[in-house]
């Protein structure tokens, strides 16, 4: 392995003992040079690399403040020091103005002081050589930087537009991405309505890099996290001094995203106090921080989500209906993923491999039973449950191969449990398989004459039948209620006779 290359000092004393008593005291660290006059320095300067150079002030000729001045002009990195007996004042401010030293010795000097300056002069000289190379570097590397920037942004753009969403040729979500993608391009609030854990984020993102703000900030808040308080100031900023524990001004968040866009997550949840404030916003497009005189422009699209039915909101007094027509220029209705099984292997399969590949497992593809027990569970936590329901199979596999077994109870007897309850409404049958349709048919025939409150004209009118065709399965059954049933009809069907005329 190589020595490693000492710093290099040059000292500049008239006198020989002052040079050797500083070499002694430098040798084990530096590479020492010497000279006993300004002209011999700068001919040493010309033909060495020096990093330091350690002049006396009071020397004949030359005093050590010209020196240096003139290695300042022609040798700038080279760290200054001036080492003397006297402490002229004119001496130390024509040293600071003129040569631009870093420090000014006196003498009788100490061999600890002398090495600790000399070491940090030299950690300076380093640091303004990496400084140099790096800013060389980069103006080299300037257009490869940019190339890569622009990729990595495009890479990123094309991960959260709507198109890159993992579905299924045949799922519900493909009529929702080609609406986002369709809407994204138009400067118009947008909202996501769903269960938690259903995508509404990444729906969120895909509005906004498919739009032309997609170069611009896009920034999430969850309104249901923080006391109005709180959200007002995070939202619309605060000053100083606004409130207990304002210490420092506060931006807020409309703020940074002016120029992008916003999500506004689980906005149902907010007070109706708050939601005056953001229809302000919406309205008049600024914001006013906590505590400040006047309101500040804002140029933000606005992207709504919420887990709640708003309009059942609106109609019960819990949410302002001109705020909900503020945010609701388009509703999206993003799908639980038990309405889309279709998506649920597709889904498993990318968390896997993204998860195997972050732990540097190498893992091999669910098997189909393993896929055929994940989508006949309902999944109440949507896609964030069937995520740690991935990462639990990774954790307790003992080999590449993740089985049934694998996971966990709730969802391993999920369709155990479904077919239970259908094979007990089908319970009590006996017989071949004609005598067991009839029975299958009997059960429907009175669970809709129940629905209908033995009512036969509707009930076969649901069922396909005509009202002979209904009475004469009731009476090969024992079900006729011909007694009052006649009564029953007439009563329910003059409402209609009379609708009709």
């Amino acid at each position: 392995m190589p020595t490693p290359t000492l710093p290099t000092v040059l000292v500049v004393d008239d006198e020989p003992r002052s040079q050797e008593a500083l070499r002694r005291t430098l040798d084990e660290e530096f590479e020492v040079f010497t000279a006993s006059s300004a002209a011999e320095a700068l001919k040493i300067m010309a033909r060495e690399w020096i990093q330091i150079v350690l002049s006396d002030q009071r020397m004949p000729g030359t005093s050590g403040v010209a020196l240096l001045r003139e290695v300042r002009e022609r040798w700038p990195d080279a760290v200054r020091i001036i080492i003397s007996g006297y402490t002229d004042s004119e001496d130390i401010i024509a040293g600071i103005n003129e040569a631009g030293i870093f420090q000014y010795l006196l003498k009788p000097w100490q061999p600890e002081q002398l090495l600790l300056t000399l070491r940090n002069a030299a950690q300076i000289q380093r640091l303004q050589a990496e400084n140099e190379r790096l800013g060389l570097d980069l103006k080299v590397a300037a257009p490869v930087l940019r190339q890569r920037v622009a990729g990595k942004r495009e890479a990123v753009r094309d991960r959260q537009r709507g198109g890159a969403l993992l579905r299924a040729p045949d799922s519900p979500m493909n009529a929702i991405c080609a609406l986002v993608d369709k809407v994204a391009g138009y400067d118009i609030p947008v909202l996501l309505t769903g269960e938690s854990g259903t995508g509404k984020e990444l729906l969120a993102r895909a509005l906004h890099y498919g739009s032309p703000r997609e170069n611009n900030a896009f920034v999430v808040e969850n309104c249901g996290a923080l006391p109005d308080t709180l959200l007002e100031s995070e939202l619309f900023g605060a000053r100083r001094g606004a409130y207990t524990g304002a210490t420092e001004d506060r931006e807020g968040l409309f703020r940074q995203a002016s120029g992008g866009s916003i999500l506004l997550d689980e906005i149902g949840e907010t007070s109706a106090a708050f939601q005056v404030k953001l229809l302000r916003v919406l309205q008049e497009g600024e914001v006013r921080p906590v505590g400040a005189p006047r309101p500040v422009p804002v140029d933000v699209r606005v992207i709504a989500a919420t887990n709640r039915d708003l309009e059942e909101e609106v109609r019960a007094g819990r949410f302002r209906e001109d705020l909900y027509y503020r945010l609701a220029a388009i509703t999206v209705r993003v799908p639980p993923l038990r309405e889309r099984p279709m998506d649920i292997p597709l889904i498993a399969q990318h968390y896997l491999q993204d998860s195997s590949a972050a732990l540097g497992l190498a893992l091999a593809p669910l098997d189909e039973e393993t896929l055929a027990l994940l989508r006949a569970y309902r999944w109440p936590g949507n896609v964030r449950e069937l995520r740690n329901e991935v990462l639990r199979m990774i954790a307790l596999a003992e080999g590449p191969q993740l089985c049934a077994a694998h996971l966990s109870p709730r969802v391993l007897h999920a369709g155990t449990a479904e077919d239970a309850a259908t094979l007990s409404w089908l319970g009590g049958m006996e017989g071949d398989l004609r005598d067991r349709l009839e029975a299958l048919e009997t059960k429907i025939v009175h669970a809709c004459l129940v629905r209908h409150r033995w009512n036969k004209t509707r009930a076969a009118a649901e069922l396909g039948l005509s009202r002979v065709g209904l009475r004469s399965k009731l009476a090969r059954w024992g079900l006729d209620r011909s007694e009052n049933g006649d009564a029953e009809d007439a009563a329910a069907a003059e409402p209609v006779m009379r609708g009709a005329t």
